[in-house]
């Protein structure tokens, strides 16, 4: 019998529409450390710049430095622009080293940086590079953050999608050693997110910290960049033109809103462990795509996600 976390809408007020505005509208964190990994583009910039309008230092780790630092110069001293490839475990180490050493506290940790529907691609010694770029390097900076995020005891917010409807965990070949299927892939990555903050929350609820994952909704950003303008265009997503066609499409700050809402709102205060959409906790999955799949909610499953990435990265929270 699967068991799953308790997923139902908690009647937060807000919905599909909700921009970053509205839910940051009041939030003060003055004197708070957010480490937004893809703060530098996209949903990541959005979010940045609406947390250091609240008040928050903003420290981001990024693979292409430069253009990180040219995307946020606007900021000024609100940001840190450090090095911290994903896909590259020694460089998320020496970049949570930097962390540690100079803040004596993380009160945010948000995971918005990840890569789609990629063209079969092997980092590290070996590793299907989405799993590994969207959920073992996000797993190994914040276990190789603990102990600065037990000190700040908030919460950590890690972007999954609805994607992960495509794809559980495949157990028996995780790494896609055979038949690789860019989507199928994109989906299992999705699926570890949303175990894992699963998995983060159980074990960090004691020191305080609290996790949840989210579809941040349907939103054109640098996250297609891998898609070439005609399948983009077969799925509906836009026009020959290349405008939005799709109205279910958010703007930036409607798609912002749900991880800036994780992250801050005292509506979810005592909560956590669970997967949110438009501003609100999603339910179970239906037909039409969203809400949550069981699989995704499963604690024995979880368990297993951690094992096995402690497993391939040699990291845990302790």
């Amino acid at each position: 019998m699967t068991e799953t976390t308790t997923q139902h809408p908690i009647g937060s007020g807000f919905g599909h529409g909700s921009t970053s505005e509205d839910v940051m509208a009041g939030i003060d964190l003055t004197g708070a450390v957010a480490v937004v990994t893809g703060g530098y583009s996209g949903l990541g910039l959005e979010t940045t710049n609406h947390l250091v309008q609240a008040g928050a230092h903003v420290i981001i780790p990024a693979r292409r430095i430069d253009a990180a630092a040219r995307a946020v110069d606007h900021l000024g001293d609100a940001v840190t622009v450090l090095k911290g490839d994903l896909a590259d475990l020694d460089s998320v180490s020496a970049c949570a080293r930097r962390i540690c050493d100079s803040w004596a506290r993380v009160d945010l940790f948000i995971g918005a940086a990840g890569i789609m529907a990629t063209p079969l691609q092997r980092v590290g010694p070996g590793w299907e590079s989405q799993f590994a770029v969207n959920h073992l390097g996000h797993f190994s900076l914040a276990a190789d953050l603990w102990p600065s995020l037990a000190r700040g005891a908030g919460r950590i917010v890690v972007y999954s999608s609805a994607g992960h409807h495509n794809s559980g965990i495949r157990w028996e070949d995780p790494q896609f050693t055979s038949r690789y299927d860019k989507w199928a892939a994109y989906g299992q990555s999705k699926t570890a997110n949303i175990l894992f903050a699963l998995r983060l929350d159980e074990l960090g609820a004691a020191a305080g910290v609290r996790a949840f994952s989210l579809h941040p909704g349907s939103i054109l950003t640098p996250l297609q960049r891998h898609l070439e303008s005609a399948e983009m265009i077969d799925r509906g997503w836009i026009d020959e033109e290349g405008n939005v066609a799709d109205p279910t499409f958010k703007s930036m700050s409607q798609g912002a809103a749900t991880g800036l809402w994780a992250a801050t709102s005292p509506q979810l205060d005592g909560l956590g462990g669970l997967y949110l959409e438009d501003c609100e906790v999603a339910g179970p999955a239906t037909e039409d795509g969203t809400g949550v799949k069981a699989y995704a909610v499963d604690r024995r499953q979880a368990e297993s996600l951690w094992d096995l990435s402690v497993g391939l990265t040699g990291r845990d929270v302790n």
